[in-house]
């Protein structure tokens, strides 16, 4: 039998290639690891091949089941991203040692991880976390660039290009050119059930004095606007003078000056504004979403945002901009409104009409659940391997 013909393996040796991994934490590497973890759980061997982050960090060690290999030589930070000097040899290695490749884009090296592909004959699955956005400045404009057209090169190469969402990839600078290749599968998405008393106990420390609570889960950086939900206090405090926003994520970015552009507007909302810090507990983010009486998200650009999925699990309903792929979950689940971007008079409005009328948008965790199906965006992704195994 030729080696074309033969049929992939029922245990396929997946290779995974970014750039961060635990104890680094972002929404994309929680999406890997549940995707890695259930792989695992399934019978496949998974690979993590990322950067050593962090010094202390073991080069080789296995994480609920997934072996994640750092890099020995330290990577070299870049605006977003890192330089990652030893990867060329090491993914070159790995790569003989497995059935398909998996990219996850934006990442410096997609160019030269569809050149290792072909030199190993190794077939490539990229999964697209959205279009790179940088604030405007001569030197993010050059990153930018640069990083499309290394994109450009994978996807060439790609055997297929997961998508968050069909209306995200359709409106997609990077994927316009690759629609015959990307497949939408919505991301994988676990929340732990939240603790009701835990829940009592959030709001009374976020608001005291009993008001509603307006959640926000996210970096504060430009992208993702937080100084348009801060802004629509103006209309929301006409009806709810006491209302309180509470910001769960990493609000001084190292790479941007987001913080200390926004202070004048940060200032004058000091008493409305709860600043929590990066949190990781998922059983603390359960019991965050459950405390809020809505979850705002007020991006420019968002290909998705799972911390809508996973507040609606939680019982809390959302406003969210009206922009391609963000929009999908409210969309589809009717758990919420969207509204205007860039208009912080349009998001203050939405906002009241969800406090106002909040039963009428929350809908049951079954419906949730079974919309956004972490099972079923498993087995696609199994689905997408082994096809693109066997097509070698």
């Amino acid at each position: 039998m030729s080696r074309a013909s033969q049929p992939a393996p029922t245990k396929l040796r997946i290779l995974i290639c970014i750039l961060y991994y635990l104890p680094h934490r972002t929404g994309m590497q929680l999406y890997i690891q549940r995707i890695a973890e259930e792989l695992v759980r399934r019978g496949h061997e998974v690979t993590i091949l990322a950067a050593r982050h962090q010094l202390d960090l073991p080069r080789d060690e296995h994480i609920n089941g997934v072996r994640v290999i750092r890099l020995s030589a330290p990577p070299i930070p870049i605006s977003r991203g890192m330089i990652m000097p030893a990867y060329p040899w090491a993914a070159a290695a790995l790569m003989r040692q497995h059935d398909v490749v998996s990219v996850h884009t934006p990442m410096l090296e997609t160019a030269l991880l569809a050149l290792l592909s072909k030199l190993t004959d190794r077939p490539i699955v990229v999964t697209h976390h959205g279009d790179l956005l940088l604030p405007d400045g001569l030197g993010n404009r050059i990153i930018q660039g640069a990083m499309f057209a290394l994109f450009r090169v994978l996807a060439a190469r790609a055997s297929r290009i997961i998508a968050y969402s069909q209306d995200y990839a359709d409106h997609s600078y990077y994927l316009k050119d690759y629609q015959s290749k990307v497949c939408p599968v919505y991301p994988p998405i676990t929340m732990p059930p939240h603790d009701p008393a835990a829940a009592a106990a959030l709001r009374i420390e976020y608001a005291p004095e009993g008001g509603p609570i307006i959640g926000y889960a996210g970096r504060f950086v430009q992208e993702k606007r937080p100084d348009l939900l801060i802004r629509a206090l103006d209309i929301i405090n006409q009806h709810y003078p006491n209302a309180k926003i509470v910001f769960a994520g990493e609000h001084q970015i190292p790479y941007e000056n987001t913080w200390e552009l926004y202070q004048p507007i940060v200032q004058k909302y000091e008493k409305q504004l709860v600043f929590l810090g990066k949190k990781t507990d998922m059983q603390y983010m359960a019991n965050f979403f459950a405390a809020c009486d809505v979850l705002a998200l007020t991006s420019d650009s968002e290909c998705f945002a799972l911390v809508q999925v996973e507040a609606m699990l939680s019982g809390t309903p959302v406003v969210m901009t009206d922009i391609p792929g963000g929009r999908v979950p409210v969309q589809v689940t009717g758990m919420g409104r969207l509204t205007k971007p860039g208009d912080p008079t349009s998001i203050g409005e939405a906002i009241v009409e969800v406090l106002r009328n909040r039963q009428e948008y929350v809908k049951s965790y079954e419906d949730i659940a079974a919309t956004f199906s972490f099972k079923e965006t498993v087995d696609q992704y199994e689905h997408h391997f082994r096809a693109a195994a066997q097509s070698r």
